[in-house]
Protein backbone atom coordinates (compact mmCIF):
# COMPACT_ATOMS: atom_id res chain seq x y z
CA UNK A 1 0.00 0.00 0.00
CA UNK A 2 1.41 3.52 -0.41
CA UNK A 3 0.91 7.26 0.61
CA UNK A 4 1.00 9.81 -1.68
CA UNK A 5 1.43 13.08 -0.46
CA UNK A 6 0.85 16.22 -3.04
CA UNK A 7 2.26 19.77 -2.33
CA UNK A 8 1.07 22.48 -4.39
CA UNK A 9 3.86 24.50 -5.82
CA UNK A 10 2.04 26.78 -8.07
CA UNK A 11 -0.11 29.62 -6.95
CA UNK A 12 -4.20 28.75 -6.06
CA UNK A 13 -5.58 30.18 -9.55
CA UNK A 14 -2.93 27.83 -11.42
CA UNK A 15 -3.92 25.02 -9.39
CA UNK A 16 -7.76 25.49 -10.03
CA UNK A 17 -7.20 25.42 -13.41
CA UNK A 18 -5.77 21.88 -13.37
CA UNK A 19 -8.71 19.84 -10.69
CA UNK A 20 -11.09 18.92 -12.81
CA UNK A 21 -8.70 16.83 -15.06
CA UNK A 22 -6.91 15.79 -12.46
CA UNK A 23 -10.30 14.27 -10.60
CA UNK A 24 -10.89 12.84 -13.93
CA UNK A 25 -7.52 10.84 -13.35
CA UNK A 26 -8.42 10.19 -9.62
CA UNK A 27 -11.70 8.72 -10.65
CA UNK A 28 -10.06 6.32 -13.56
CA UNK A 29 -7.77 4.79 -11.00
CA UNK A 30 -10.47 4.63 -8.85
CA UNK A 31 -12.39 2.33 -11.44
CA UNK A 32 -9.53 0.37 -12.29
CA UNK A 33 -9.19 -0.39 -8.29
CA UNK A 34 -5.69 0.97 -7.82
CA UNK A 35 -7.25 4.05 -5.10
CA UNK A 36 -8.44 3.85 -2.06
CA UNK A 37 -8.99 7.29 -1.00
CA UNK A 38 -8.01 10.86 -1.73
CA UNK A 39 -8.26 14.46 -1.25
CA UNK A 40 -6.82 17.96 -0.22
CA UNK A 41 -5.05 18.59 2.85
CA UNK A 42 -6.14 21.25 5.30
CA UNK A 43 -5.58 23.86 5.10
CA UNK A 44 -5.57 23.26 1.26
CA UNK A 45 -1.53 22.97 0.70
CA UNK A 46 -1.78 19.72 -1.74
CA UNK A 47 -3.33 16.69 -1.28
CA UNK A 48 -3.24 12.82 0.18
CA UNK A 49 -3.70 9.37 -2.04
CA UNK A 50 -3.85 6.30 -0.91
CA UNK A 51 -3.12 3.32 -3.44
CA UNK A 52 -3.74 0.19 -2.97
CA UNK A 53 -1.41 -1.54 -5.45
CA UNK A 54 1.69 -4.00 -4.81
CA UNK A 55 4.22 -1.99 -7.11
CA UNK A 56 5.92 1.04 -6.69
CA UNK A 57 6.36 1.43 -10.39
CA UNK A 58 2.14 0.94 -10.98
CA UNK A 59 2.07 4.32 -8.24
CA UNK A 60 4.86 6.26 -10.45
CA UNK A 61 2.91 5.53 -13.43
CA UNK A 62 -0.20 6.62 -12.64
CA UNK A 63 1.46 9.81 -10.60
CA UNK A 64 2.94 10.72 -13.86
CA UNK A 65 -0.24 10.26 -15.77
CA UNK A 66 -1.78 13.06 -13.03
CA UNK A 67 -2.65 16.24 -15.11
CA UNK A 68 -1.16 18.08 -12.17
CA UNK A 69 2.01 16.38 -12.30
CA UNK A 70 1.94 16.90 -15.90
CA UNK A 71 1.15 20.58 -15.33
CA UNK A 72 3.94 20.98 -12.96
CA UNK A 73 1.99 22.48 -10.71
CA UNK A 74 2.68 19.76 -7.64
CA UNK A 75 5.44 17.94 -6.21
CA UNK A 76 4.87 14.34 -4.84
CA UNK A 77 6.15 12.26 -2.57
CA UNK A 78 5.55 8.21 -2.48
CA UNK A 79 5.68 6.84 1.07
CA UNK A 80 5.26 2.85 0.92
CA UNK A 81 4.05 1.12 3.68
CA UNK A 82 2.55 -2.34 5.29
CA UNK A 83 -1.38 -2.10 6.46
CA UNK A 84 -1.67 -4.39 9.23
CA UNK A 85 -4.45 -2.94 11.07
CA UNK A 86 -7.71 -0.65 9.78
CA UNK A 87 -11.20 -0.45 10.66
CA UNK A 88 -13.09 -3.17 9.81
CA UNK A 89 -14.74 -1.83 7.01
CA UNK A 90 -11.31 -1.81 5.30
CA UNK A 91 -10.43 -6.02 6.93
CA UNK A 92 -9.46 -6.50 2.65
CA UNK A 93 -7.21 -4.46 2.56
CA UNK A 94 -4.90 -5.73 5.70
CA UNK A 95 -1.54 -7.53 4.49
CA UNK A 96 -0.43 -10.48 6.22
CA UNK A 97 2.95 -10.81 7.30
CA UNK A 98 5.39 -12.10 4.73
CA UNK A 99 7.50 -13.71 7.59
Amino acid sequence: MFLILLDYVAPAAEIDRHVEAHRRHLAEQYAAGRLLLSGPQVPREGGVIIACVRAREEVEAVMLRDPFVVADVVRYRVIEFVARASHPALGSFIEAPTV
